[in-house]
This record gives structure tokens, sequence and C-alpha cells, in this order.
């Protein structure tokens, strides 16, 4: 019963007063924790003397070309995904840079783990890792995650496992699938069962190789692109590099994905892009 002397009346406005900011604060958190948010790391950049390889119809021939190297957090209630790990901290240590084949430069101005931890994350809470495909550019860091259920295609690992290994490809970067708890696939995947998040087979660069489809409350849909596409012009253009190993498969998947995009109006980041980067929210700013 509420006290209506001027004593009693003065001690109930103030606690009524002190209550509302808790409650609007508790209100903000729940909030937070209810919905997916979509974080971008910087996990490295690449230049290259000749960007020649990135399209088998000779218009990067003898030409210089650079691409970025994102890794994507993506917060849901249910758990935190993962996607691709980028080309490793390893790289992080040299300030200047490193070559790991003649005419390719990499740098690695910051590292995963670091970056984690701007979002209050340690590798023991990320829930699940998927990668869109197995080349090092996107597992340099995958073993960093022996306690978090890989999501696996199985064509993918199947043509990571060969002997010798396919272009591109470091088995060692992935090595902790042994131990892992993995769940294994070979098409679309819904990784948190709520359609929120789902995984799209787009075969053609890789045997296995997927995108990443995350429904947003505010933004709508985002497409991470793997590597269906390495530039704007790649996709404005349809350029399959050479070292794909299916012409034809990209092509569908191209014309899968771009369908996908064009029926749900989805925003399409082309992960490789440095312009794409730039355009998303730098940690700790995120899509919702």
């Amino acid at each position: 019963m509420l006290d209506l002397t001027s004593k009693g009346l003065a001690l109930s406005l103030a606690s009524m007063l002190l209550a509302a900011p808790l409650a609007h604060a508790t209100s903000a958190t729940q909030g937070a924790k209810n919905e997916v948010r979509l974080y971008t790391l910087d996990c490295g950049h690449a230049t290259f003397k000749d960007f020649g390889e990135f399209a088998d119809t000779g218009e990067y021939d003898g030409k210089p070309g650079e691409i970025a190297d994102p890794c994507f957090v993506i917060r849901h209630p249910k758990g935190i995904l993962l996607w691709d790990t980028g080309l490793g901290d390893k790289f992080a240590a040299n300030t200047d840079g490193a070559e790991p084949e003649p005419g390719v430069h990499v740098t690695v101005p910051v590292t995963l783990l670091d970056q984690l931890k701007t979002l209050d994350l340690a590798p023991a809470d990320v829930t699940y890792v998927a990668f869109s495909h197995f080349h090092f550019d996107h597992t340099g860091n995958a073993n960093e995650f022996p306690g978090s259920t890989w999501i696996l295609n199985k064509a993918e690992l199947n043509s990571a496992l060969a002997n010798p290994p396919p272009f591109g490809v470091s088995p060692d970067n992935i090595s902790a699938y042994k131990t892992a708890k993995t769940q294994m696939i070979d098409g679309d995947y819904d990784v948190f069962g709520d359609g929120s998040v789902r995984i799209l087979k787009a075969q053609g660069h890789t045997p296995g190789h997927q995108v990443l489809e995350v429904r947003l409350k505010k933004t709508g849909v985002v497409i991470l692109s793997g590597d269906l596409y390495h530039s704007r012009a790649n996709r404005e253009f349809a350029r399959v590099p050479r070292f794909n190993v299916s012409r034809a498969d990209t092509l569908a998947s191209i014309n899968r994905v771009e369908r996908i995009v064009k029926n749900t109006k989805a925003r399409f980041v082309v992960q490789h892009d440095p312009e794409d980067f730039k355009a998303l929210p730098k940690i700790p700013a995120y899509l919702d």
C-alpha cells in the first residue's frame, strides 16, 4: 500500500526514480541478448604484383591488385558463430608484413584474438566455427578454436585432405578438426535452426565453397561472399579466377546466389574487396 504521508510519499517517489533507470538498463541488456548482430574483424590484407590469376579472361594480366581478408562474428541468442578465420595471427608479429610467396605481400595489423577481446570474447566463447572454404587465407587461425563446434562441408574437407593438398590449402591450418566436435554438412545449413543464419552451398571456387546469409532486424539480409568473387569488378562482369576448380560450377553458383540477393533485397558483401570491407562497421560497431 502506498504511504500517503509527506515523508512516505517522498520515499516512494525516490524509490520509483531510482528503479526506472535500472528497469531500462535491464530491458536494453535483454534486447541485446535477443537480437542477431554481425561484426566485421580485420584479419589481414594482401597485395599482388600481378593480379592475373583472378580472372581467366585476361583483364588483370600484368596488373597489380589487392584484397582485404576479413573475418566475421555473428552474435545470436543461441551462441556465437565465427565465419572464416583470416590469414593467421602469426603474420601480426612483423609490422612490415611478409611474403608467403614471390609477388605476394601480406599484413595482419591486429590479431583476431585481440579483436575478440574487444567484443569481450575468448576462443572458448565461440560456439561454432565455419568456413567459406579451406584456402589458407580463410583458415589461418582455425586451430585457435578447438573447443568450438566446427561446421564442415564434406566435399571441402575431402578435397583438403587429398595428397598432395590442392592449390591454396594448408592442411596444418585445420588440424584441430580431428579432435573438435564437428557438424558435417553437404548442402545448405541453418546454423541456429531459426533461419537467421544460413550457410548456402556455392561450389566452384573450391569443391565445397559456401556463402553465408544473415538476416538482421534493421539491416535486412546480408550475404557474405566468401570467394564467390574477389572484387566488385569480378562481380559486375562475372569474372572467374583461373584457379577455381570448376568454371561451370562457379557460374551456376553466381546465378543462384544473385537470384537470392535479388529476391531478398540483400546487402551483398564481397569479402575480399577493399571498398566493401571499408564500408562495413568497425568493431565494436556492428550491423543489426
